[in-house]
């Protein structure tokens, strides 16, 4: 009797023991699962768009800084000679441009330009494979003294598009779009206007109608609103569209009809805005 209890005894300890290392298996488990997943998760929110705003830039070439020209553009020392340094990969609306003419948030651009290089004597550029465009001006990336990149703060602040991409000069194409989309996603600067940016550059027509549209706004009697609050508008390309309360262009949109849902919107050939 006592050789099975003693049997008992020792099963159950033994059965005890095997329950808590598995518990410490799983419990040992979790957290570096977890610190793995989050350490993941990490990487991939880190981003060259989220990094700091300082480079280093110790191993850039300084040139003599001699004006500033336009938002995208300076002029430098370079080799004895004063010429002209295009940003690489962006694109600002013109201030003087002897066909466009100066263009909504050019001045803004240029300014800005002008504010990162106060008090610079010197900037610092950094080539990519070709140095030269075909008008033959210098191409580069454009940094301060304390490692300001000017095309990221221009993208950021709105005032560029990306631009431009032709190869060999395609370095930092991936960086600068990822900066582009999260101002689109703010709507700020060039991308508070619906339809400014183009593929081809700015449409100064498009500011011209928001401006318009806000005039419109002001001036509308309060009586004329109706209990349908979805606008349909159709825009200057002809396109009958719809906005609902709450989206980007709501508030400006001056409604040549008004609905009382989507489906009688659409049933009367209007489509939703893609903003």
């Amino acid at each position: 009797m006592k050789k099975w209890i003693m049997y008992i005894l020792s099963l159950t300890i033994l059965l005890g023991a095997c329950s808590s290392i598995d518990q410490l298996v799983v419990e040992d488990k979790n957290p570096i699962t977890e610190q793995k997943t989050s350490e993941t998760a990490t990487k991939k929110e880190s981003s060259e768009a989220t990094s700091s705003t300082t480079h280093d830039v110790s191993k850039l070439e300084e040139f003599p800084l001699v004006s500033v020209i336009d938002g995208d553009t300076i002029k430098i020392k370079y080799n004895g000679a004063n010429e002209n340094v295009r940003f690489l990969l962006v694109d600002t609306p013109e201030t003087n441009h002897p066909k466009l003419g100066e263009q909504p948030f050019g001045q803004d651009a240029k300014d800005f330009t002008k504010q990162l290089l106060k008090g610079q004597d010197t900037v610092f550029l950094e080539f990519d494979v070709s140095y030269r465009d075909k008008y033959n001006r210098l191409l580069a990336y454009i940094y301060t003294s304390d490692g300001k990149s000017l095309q990221e703060e221009l993208l950021k602040q709105g005032l560029a598009r990306v631009a431009y991409i032709y190869a060999p000069n395609t370095k930092h194409v991936n960086w600068f779009e990822a900066i582009q989309k999260k101002a689109q996603q703010q709507a700020i600067g060039i991308w508070s206007v619906e339809n400014y940016v183009t593929n081809r550059g700015y449409d100064k027509d498009a500011v011209e109608e928001v401006k318009a549209v806000k005039k419109a706004n002001e001036e509308k009697k309060p009586d004329s609103i109706t209990d349908c609050t979805i606008k349909g508008n159709i825009n200057s390309k002809g396109e009958k569209i719809y906005h609902v309360p709450g989206q980007q262009y709501y508030e400006m949109t001056v409604a040549e009809e008004m609905f009382c849902s989507k489906e009688e919107a659409e049933a009367a050939g209007f489509r939703a805005t893609q903003k």
